[in-house]
């Protein structure tokens, strides 16, 4: 969504100014076109010759070129630019552009920007909570710029993990939600995705699962909230922080968990979108102890798990949707269409591993959609691609 999308990139006197050269990865990874502008005090964290290297664009700082004299025009900037991100933001520089103190290039920059301007604050949380900035952040949001802060971490205080800078993925992330074509289309919906392993204990320390990282299903719960969705994501085992936008997450390890969380949930939910890997089989019985070592072979009889699909496919009420999704090795298609007829599902989304580079563990994925109506292909693409396809899909049938 940020391809051909011109980005002014302000930088600060902040010891996060590092993160800015992943901001720039990111951005430019997504097709954006990025132009650094850097307060004094800011080169004093990160050189420009780095973050020119980045950008492949000569970084902008004082108001005239030390070289040939060349005037940099702020004027121009605000002009040329899609959007103004700040981050890091010191405090120094929130309480200047909340008070028009346009003494340096980065400042004169942000009044001249005609551009809707993000920022993401940095500093410690003692001068993040001073009435002073908290004012400053406040004013700021009234001039209609957006605030771009941690989610996570709230406790009573209300400020706890606040004054640092979000992560630069999560920040990038925020601007490709801004552009997003399609933001708004799921807006008041209510959507359930269900994502990652479940692990079935065979004792305290070990267990039978699978290889599902849990990407897609991520991917999938970070492209309903980016179009308004109200999400909720029940999530196996896995090593993925929650994506941007409004989504409750749900912690979860075994099926039995993740059963009673989606039974609970689907109730209230538009749709639900069980892209979850879960286990068909668990041990009949889990030792409390440790299983040690011996000599002869272990015997572990198992038993089926309970069916999550078929459970919400006999829930389902009219104007609910539910999609499934079908891992197979063989006779893909059959397979699928069985799976889709059985358990009630509005359409099923078919991958093979016999597609290389696909499925578990990969960025990659490579889909077939398939319905009553009929079936789709599609090409090898990002799992982020893969999610936009199926979400479009899900939004044509609500």
């Amino acid at each position: 969504m940020l391809k051909g999308k011109k980005i002014v990139l302000g930088i600060t006197g902040s010891i996060a100014a590092y993160k800015a050269c992943y901001i720039i990865r990111g951005l430019v990874k997504r097709g954006a076109d990025v132009q650094v502008v850097i307060t004094p005090s800011g080169k004093e964290f990160i050189t420009p010759l780095t973050l020119a290297t980045l950008t492949r664009k000569p970084v902008v700082s004082e108001f005239f070129d030390r070289r040939d004299g060349t005037w940099h025009s702020h004027v121009s900037l605000g002009l040329w630019a899609d959007a103004m991100l700040i981050a890091p933001c010191s405090a120094s520089t929130l309480g200047k552009m909340a008070n028009g103190i346009a003494d340096n290039m980065l400042i004169t920059t942000y009044l001249s920007m005609k551009a809707p301007v993000f920022v993401a604050p940095a500093m410690d949380l003692d001068m993040y909570a001073h009435p002073a900035t908290q004012a400053n952040i406040e004013r700021l949001k009234s001039f209609g710029n957006i605030i771009i802060e941690p989610q996570a971490g709230f406790l009573a205080s209300g400020l706890e993990g606040k004054g640092r800078m979000e992560e630069p993925e999560a920040i990038v992330e925020a601007l490709d939600e801004y552009f997003h074509p399609k933001a708004g289309s799921l807006s008041g919906k209510r959507i359930m995705v269900t994502a990652g392993p479940t692990f079935e204990k065979i004792d305290p320390v070990r267990f039978i699962g699978n290889y599902s990282s849990g990407k897609m299903g991520f991917g999938l719960a970070a492209e309903c909230a980016r179009r308004g969705a109200e999400v909720t994501l029940v999530a196996g085992p896995v090593a993925l922080a929650t994506p941007r936008g409004n989504i409750r997450r749900i912690d979860v390890e075994s099926c039995e968990e993740m059963y009673g969380a989606a039974v609970d949930s689907f109730g209230h939910c538009d749709a639900a979108i069980l892209c979850a890997a879960v286990a068909d089989f668990k041990p009949e019985t889990a030792a409390d102890r440790k299983i040690k070592r011996g000599n002869d072979n272990m015997d572990l009889r198992l038993s089926p798990t309970r069916d999550i699909a078929a459970a919400l496919g006999s829930m389902k009420k009219a104007g609910q949707r539910l999609v499934g999704f079908a891992l197979e090795t063989n006779d893909e298609e059959s397979n699928a269409r069985g799976k889709l007829e059985r358990k009630k599902l509005d359409f099923i989304v078919l991958n093979s591993l016999r597609n290389k580079g696909t499925c578990f563990k990969s960025d990659d994925n490579q889909i077939s959609i398939i319905s009553a109506d009929g079936k789709t292909d599609f090409p090898k693409k990002s799992k982020a691609d893969v999610a936009a396809d199926i979400i479009d899909h899900l939004t044509s049938i609500m």
